[in-house]
């Protein structure tokens, strides 16, 4: 094993070799993998799409597209983490790995998942309701709250998209007076994602 160290951070590195592959991978093989790794400042955007298990055809001009979870969350913004992502409009794309189990369990299960979006206070939601999203059956919850540091006051759209096993989450926030502007954009990103394969 090894420890990387980052600006912030530090990464550690670890290899388990199977006892059958003791002859391929020996300890100078794995010396001269680890003498390759590196910590990259960013990571290109179109690497981190394609880690998502679906895939985002648009960006709707988000200038900024971080992985929150490799593979499985990822966030699009105008904002960056210094001055704080609230106060512009941003969008969190990610699976939760359940769904409900009954057609009318969808608006209770879109309301308790809207309950749990982190970094919004004094959440009231204004309107939650069934849409079809992309042909299958999906949620579309709105949500007046506050948010950040600042106490911006923001909107914020949830929308979910019911699969078998895991509901695609969709959650767009903006301060409120750049609302209406910004839900065209994230109704755009949303309407681009497509399931892989």
């Amino acid at each position: 094993s090894m420890i990387l160290p980052g600006g912030a951070f530090s990464g550690y590195v670890a290899v388990q070799v199977p006892e059958n592959a003791t002859k391929i991978y020996t300890d100078e093989a794995v010396r001269q993998m680890f003498a390759s790794a590196v910590i990259r400042k960013e990571v290109p955007v179109e690497e981190q799409l394609g880690l998502m298990p679906f895939k985002i055809s648009e960006l709707s001009d988000f200038k900024n597209v971080r992985t929150l979870s490799p593979g499985a969350a990822i966030i699009l913004a105008d904002g960056d983490e210094t001055g704080g992502f609230e106060i512009a409009p941003f969008m969190v794309l990610g699976l939760i790995g359940s769904t409900p189990a009954q057609p009318d369990d969808r608006g209770r299960f879109a309301q308790q998942a809207a309950t749990t979006i982190p970094g919004v206070r004094d959440a009231r939601i204004t309107m939650s309701e069934p849409i079809r999203i992309d042909g299958q059956p999906g949620f579309e919850t709105r949500i007046d709250a506050t948010s950040g540091k600042d106490n911006t006051l923001v909107t914020v759209v949830q929308w979910l998209r019911f699969g078998p096993q895991s509901s695609l989450r969709i959650i767009g926030s903006a301060p409120r007076d750049q609302w209406p502007k910004a839900f065209s954009r994230f109704r755009a990103v949303r309407d681009g994602i497509q399931p892989r394969g």
